[in-house]
């Protein structure tokens, strides 16, 4: 079993646009708790009132299986450890472990530290030695070992012994500005567990894009313990992810780990949304795009075998199979889709009609690999499954913008028939995309009251290339609607934004109708633009 230890609470938040309050931090402590890993690192008492609040509290909050750990530096030079202020520091957080780093590579010790070299080794004994004495586990984190030892090999080797001979408990070896090659990690991890009893740990930082891959040539070398981030969240290029580890470290070492391996998605969402960060789609094992297939040909072959392009099975790590529909989708992809709906199973004539139109549609500018709620319409349509709720008669959007107006005006007329009874009526609104929607509302709720249950999640417009440029170009929009317990996207395309927006509100309506199981009202003439 190898120890896994988790500084999302402090390398994490070092890094760029992740951030957490003290109720995030204690929150994401238990949950890492819950899940299974050894050591919680909760951040660097006293350097802020964030980490204060946050082991002032954690003193009130049990553990079942992690070890909370406070970080911080050694001694400062000329400083005895007990008069230390950042010593002190993590004496009062009162944490079962402390966890130390120390300068291992001569540029640090005399530029950044500005003191001589046995100094450095006495502040790294003395601190070990003193905080042991105070009845702490302690890991003692060297610092840039690698680059280090590459400088002055001899150097670096004796910091690590001046923190066995103060009594470390855990030796961890800092790829700290994660430039190393798997070979030479693998290589001074092989040394140091031969020359140290005490278990060798590794800290990779991602720079090189190789954090995981050092990581896990570390543990192939016998280091028994490993620090990263959930999600691979730190400074500059981020930290090693342990999502990553832990399930290469199960599903292609063969090691038996007390982590939850089933709950890794789960758990790498619930880290993103506490930090209000938008989850990474192609991060491996969890993203939605991990197990994600859109060639006809790959979704054929997973259909028969998964592992013709699997690696592993998506339900090991939380995760599921997507099939993609596209214009490189086949038949396979529409009939898996349709199975996936819930709709009758297209056969024959009737996919090869399906797999025409999303291609001819998806030349046009259409994307509706982000817009299934657009595709299952469109497949209705095609099928002759589709009934309209309601007919377009036309629309007027006027935006009047006046010297004495700070924003412009905007507002849209729109006429509309449901059930062969017309509507025309008027609504203002933030824009005219906005206007459009509030008409829409106002003509269709009265008529259909679930509507209003719906709200504009996402809207994002793109310019795509073709035989027109500038303004006249074609553009398409994306809506994401949702109404508290669903989400759903839809596409509209044109020349322009506003009938491109209307198709794409339009489809959102009409699959909210779909999902609350409305009927289309009686009589109906529609004759639906694109369909």
């Amino acid at each position: 079993m190898i120890e896994v230890y988790d500084t999302t609470l402090r390398d994490g938040t070092q890094g760029k646009g992740f951030t957490l309050t003290s109720q995030d931090k204690i929150a994401i402590a238990q949950r890492l708790d819950a899940f299974g890993v050894d050591y919680v690192e909760g951040g660097w008492p006293g350097s802020n009132p964030k980490d204060k609040i946050f082991f002032e509290t954690m003193k009130q909050v049990p553990l079942v299986r992690a070890r909370l750990a406070a970080f911080g530096a050694t001694c400062r030079k000329g400083v005895m450890p007990e008069l230390d202020a950042n010593i002190q520091a993590l004496l009062q957080a009162e944490t079962p472990v402390v966890t130390i780093f120390g300068k291992s590579w001569t540029l640090h010790v005399t530029e950044a530290l500005g003191t001589t070299l046995d100094e450095n080794l006495e502040m790294i004994r003395r601190s070990v030695a003193f905080l042991k004495e105070q009845g702490k586990e302690v890991i003692f984190d060297a610092e840039h070992y690698f680059d280090g030892w590459g400088a002055d090999s001899a150097y670096a080797e004796a910091t690590l012994a001046a923190a066995v001979d103060g009594g470390a408990d855990r030796i961890v070896l800092c790829d700290t500005n994660g430039g190393s090659l798997p070979d030479v990690i693998a290589e001074r991890v092989r040394c140091a567990v031969a020359e140290y009893a005490v278990p060798i740990g590794i800290h990779a930082h991602n720079d090189s894009d190789l954090a995981v891959a050092n990581t896990l040539s570390a543990v192939g070398a016998g280091a028994s313990h490993v620090q990263g981030t959930m999600n691979g969240y730190g400074e500059r290029c981020g930290n090693a992810n342990l999502i990553s580890i832990l399930a290469n470290l199960v599903l292609k070492l063969g090691l038996e780990q007390p982590q939850q391996l089933e709950q890794l998605r789960e758990l790498s969402r619930y880290i993103d949304e506490r930090a209000n960060i938008q989850p990474n789609p192609r991060a491996p094992y969890v993203g939605d795009a991990a197990f994600a297939h859109k060639g006809g040909v790959h979704v054929s072959a997973v259909n028969r075998r998964s592992e013709t392009y699997e690696h592993v099975s998506p339900d090991r790590v939380g995760n599921g199979r997507r099939v993609l529909v596209s214009e490189l989708s086949g038949r396979a992809n529409v009939v898996t889709k349709a199975v996936e709906f819930g709709d009758a199973l297209p056969e024959g004539d009737a996919a090869v009609q399906v797999v025409e139109r999303l291609k001819e549609l998806e030349h046009r500018g259409y994307a509706f690999e982000s817009a299934e709620a657009s595709f299952q319409l469109m497949m209705k349509r095609v099928r002759g499954e589709y009934r309209p709720f309601f007919e377009l008669h036309g629309y007027t959007v006027v935006i009047d913008k006046r010297d004495v107006d700070p924003e412009p005006r905007c507002e849209a007329a729109i006429r509309v028939e449901v059930g062969g009874i017309f509507e025309h009526t008027a609504a203002d609104g933030e824009g005219p995309v906005n206007a459009l929607a509030r008409a829409l509302d106002k003509v269709l709720i009265p008529f259909f009251p679930c509507l209003s249950e719906v709200e504009l999640v996402d809207y994002k417009v793109r310019v795509l290339a073709g035989p027109e440029t500038g303004t006249a170009s074609v553009v398409r929009v994306l809506v994401e609607m949702s109404d508290g317990h669903s989400r759903w996207s839809t596409v509209g395309v044109s020349t322009n934004i506003i009938d491109a927006s209307y198709e794409a509100l339009t489809d959102a309506i009409e699959y909210k109708l779909l999902l609350a199981g409305v009927e289309p009202p009686d009589p109906v003439r529609l004759a639906r633009i694109g369909a």
